[in-house]
C-alpha cells in the first residue's frame, strides 16, 4: 500500500517476471542480444540512481524480487507474465518453476500466469490442460514475436490459436496477456502489430486480452482497437518510465488512453525487473496532465487509484480491503464492460 497526502492506494503491479539471462543459461547469441535490449531499455528510461550493474539485471533472483517489490516498492499484489524464449535460452528466459514456487510460498503476494505456443499443436493443447491444472491458471502471456524452429512469428487468428483460446475457454482462463509493444532484439516488430487483437476480441468477447505496452509504438491502433473491444484492456509496461525521461509523451499516452477507453481499462505494471516500482508509484501519485496539453482532462486520485490496482485486482478477483475501495464501487467484480459501454457513436456525439 502506498499513502500519499492522506490518500492511499492498493497497488497491483500487473507485468512482472522473474528470468534468467546469466551466460550459462544463454543457448545462442540471440540470449545475449535479447538481455542486451533489456539491459538498454533498463538504463535509458530509469533515473540514474534507479540503474541496476549488468550482472545484477542479468539474474535477480526470488529473494531481491520480494524485497524490490513488497519491501521497498508499496505493492500489494503482482502477477508473473513470464516469457518462454526456448531458442534462446536453455532453461527458458522467464523461470516457470522458481517464479511459481516463490507464488506458491506468498499466494497472497504473487499470482503465476503461464504461456503456450499454438505452434506446438496437440501435444501444446494438452500441455495446457496440465498446466491449467498445476498452477492454477487465471492468465496467460502471449508472445507473439517468439521464435520457434524456422518460424519467426504467429498471429492471435491463426487457426491452431483459437483452438487454444477455445481451451482457455473451458480451463478458467480468462485474462489473455499479450506483447503487443515495442521489439526487443532480435525479435522481428512486425510479430508485434496489434490488429489481430480485432479479430480474436470479437470472437471471445467473454475472454479479457490485455495488450501489454498499450501498442506502442502503435499506440493509435490500439485505442481505435481498444474503444470498439470492451474486452481489450491496456497494460502500462513500457510506457510507465516515460514519466520520467518524457513527461510529456508519457502525459499524451496516458491522455489518448482516458479518451478512448478510459479509466477502468488501463493497468499499472513495472515490467520488473526492467524497471522497479517504487519510483513509478511514486512519480505516477504525482503526475499531473500539463497546463499545454488541455486537450485531455486532468487525472483524478480516483482514476490513479484504479489505473495502480482496482481494475486489475477486478480481473483476478483480488480482495481489496475496504478502507482501500472506491466509494459506491464494487471492487470484486470480474469481466469486461457491456459492449454498450465501447459505442464509439454516442461517446464522439457527446464531445
Amino acid at each position: 500500500m502506498y499513502t500519499k497526502d492522506g490518500e492511499s492506494y492498493f497497488i497491483v503491479d500487473a507485468h512482472i517476471a522473474l528470468w534468467d539471462a546469466r551466460p550459462e543459461n544463454q543457448r545462442n547469441i540471440h540470449g545475449k542480444q535479447f538481455i542486451d535490449c533489456f539491459y538498454d531499455y533498463h538504463r535509458n528510461l530509469s533515473p540514474e540512481s534507479e540503474v541496476w550493474s549488468y550482472e545484477d539485471y542479468l539474474y535477480q533472483g526470488g529473494e531481491r524480487l520480494m524485497k524490490d517489490l513488497f519491501t521497498d516498492g508499496y505493492v500489494d499484489h503482482a502477477i508473473f507474465q513470464p516469457a518462454y524464449l526456448s531458442e534462446f535460452y536453455k532453461t527458458g528466459f522467464g523461470q516457470s518453476e522458481e517464479a511459481h514456487a516463490l507464488t506458491q510460498a506468498n499466494p497472497g503476494k504473487l499470482t503465476y500466469n503461464h504461456n503456450f505456443d499454438p505452434r506446438n499443436g496437440e501435444q501444446g493443447l494438452e500441455q495446457l490442460h496440465a498446466d491449467a491444472e498445476r498452477f492454477g491458471l487465471k492468465g496467460v502471456k502471449l508472445y507473439t514475436a517468439e521464435w520457434h524452429g524456422e518460424s519467426r512469428g504467429w498471429k492471435l487468428d491463426d487457426p491452431w490459436a483459437y483452438r487454444y483460446f477455445e481451451a482457455c475457454r473451458t480451463l478458467g482462463i480468462t485474462n489473455i496477456h499479450v506483447h503487443k509493444g515495442p521489439t526487443i532484439r532480435p525479435l522481428d516488430r512486425d510479430a508485434f502489430d496489434v490488429a489481430d487483437i480485432d479479430h480474436v476480441a470479437s470472437d471471445f468477447t467473454d475472454l479479457n486480452f490485455i495488450v501489454e505496452h498499450v501498442g506502442l509504438p502503435r499506440l493509435e491502433d490500439f485505442c481505435w482497437i481498444a474503444t470498439q473491444e470492451p474486452n481489450v484492456y491496456g497494460g502500462l509496461a513500457v510506457a510507465m518510465p516515460f514519466i520520467h525521461t518524457r513527461p510529456k509523451y508519457f502525459a499524451q499516452i496516458m491522455g489518448e488512453l482516458m479518451y478512448w477507453i478510459g479509466e477502468d481499462r488501463i493497468m499499472f505494471s513495472s515490467d520488473y525487473a526492467i524497471w522497479t516500482p517504487k519510483w513509478l508509484v511514486e512519480k505516477f501519485v504525482d503526475f499531473q496532465i500539463p497546463d499545454e496539453l488541455g486537450e485531455y482532462a486532468p487525472l483524478t486520485t480516483d482514476q490513479k487509484k484504479k489505473v495502480l490496482g482496482l481494475n486489475a485486482a477486478k480481473l483476478y478477483d483480488l480482495e481489496v480491503p475496504a478502507e482501500l475501495r472506491l466509494p459506491d464501487a464494487d471492487e470484486t467484480a470480474t469481466g469486461p464492460r457491456q459492449p454498450e459501454a465501447a459505442d464509439l457513436g454516442a461517446e464522439m456525439a457527446s464531445v
